[in-house]
């Protein structure tokens, strides 16, 4: 992905998040089902729980600013409250390995953010950010998982359409993404070859993203490649793949730029979950395993 406030959450986020997944299944997509099974159990590391600025660990726990309509990432589970996916359960272990609880806030997912380095509302961005050069000049990112854009269309691509030759379609993007410049960069490649521009039609969430090719409003939709998998398979059968994946690049989580001894102390417990294997364990639950990364850093 290009740039999250150029990718992937409050009451009404949940309320909308529980309405499309109603409209998903009428449409022959079920309803986003988290795997079974339960998180491994992670001590805390006194060694890096020292590491955590005093007025983050303060109150025991990390506010966490969270897009929940971006399964298998992080969305709403069946409860209709509860955040749940593989962002989620790794920044869970993440901050037990730390000492800490976590508190995850739905926002909407351009809004995450300038809500950590700028509004103080939360103390860390969980929600599968692309780092790019534009968000490390915002913020401090600590790599934890690697994924790339990948297209999505009804099953048997009833439009025809075509990667590289979108033209004259309707494309589905989720707003903030980096999937919004890599669209329009195609349609003014058509429109600069004198072909129709691609409509592309910009969703507060990637759940209504979805819906829209879902129900044959649209023709495709471009998304980061887990979640598009995560799609399909809960389509049993009504959408489908397009292509390979492209632009691999990897999330971060979010912090501000003056807090490098949090995402020290962040980055490290990332590492020692690789070392002692939840780290695998969590993204084998999820199915997400082929994202797995060695090496977390900051900003790299």
């Amino acid at each position: 992905m290009f740039t999250k406030t150029t990718r992937g959450r409050a009451g009404l986020a949940v309320a909308g998040a529980v309405a499309i997944a109603f409209s998903l299944a009428a449409c022959g997509e079920k309803k986003n089902e988290s795997p079974g099974g339960t998180n491994p159990t992670t001590a805390v590391d006194a060694a890096l729980a020292a590491k955590v600025p005093a007025a983050i660990k303060s109150d025991g726990k990390i506010l966490v600013g969270t897009d929940s309509t971006y399964a298998p990432a992080e969305f709403i589970d069946n409860d209709g409250k509860t955040v749940v996916g593989f962002d989620v359960d790794l920044f869970k272990a993440v901050a037990a390995k730390l000492g800490l609880q976590t508190e995850f806030q739905s926002a909407q997912f351009g809004d995450i953010i300038p809500g950590v380095t700028q509004g103080n509302k939360y103390e860390i961005g969980v929600s599968s950010f692309t780092i790019n050069t534009e968000r490390k000049g915002q913020s401090l990112m600590i790599s934890y998982f690697k994924a790339g854009t990948q297209w999505l269309v009804k099953k048997g691509n009833p439009s025809g359409i075509a990667i590289d030759n979108a033209c004259g379609k309707k494309v589905a993007v989720q707003k903030d993404t980096v999937q919004v410049d890599d669209i329009n960069a195609r349609s003014k490649a058509c429109t600069d070859a004198g072909k129709p521009a691609v409509t592309v039609e910009q969703f507060p969430g990637q759940d209504t993203a979805t819906a829209a090719v879902a129900s044959g409003k649209d023709d495709a939709m471009l998304a980061d490649s887990p979640v598009g998998a995560y799609a399909v398979k809960q389509s049993t059968g009504g959408l489908e793949l397009l292509g390979d994946v492209y632009d691999s690049a990897p999330y971060g989580f979010v912090v501000g730029k003056d807090q490098q001894a949090f995402a020290e102390a962040i980055r490290d417990a990332v590492k020692a979950l690789i070392a002692d294997g939840t780290y695998r364990t969590i993204l084998d639950k999820w199915g997400v395993s082929g994202g797995a990364i060695t090496d977390p850093a900051i900003n790299p």
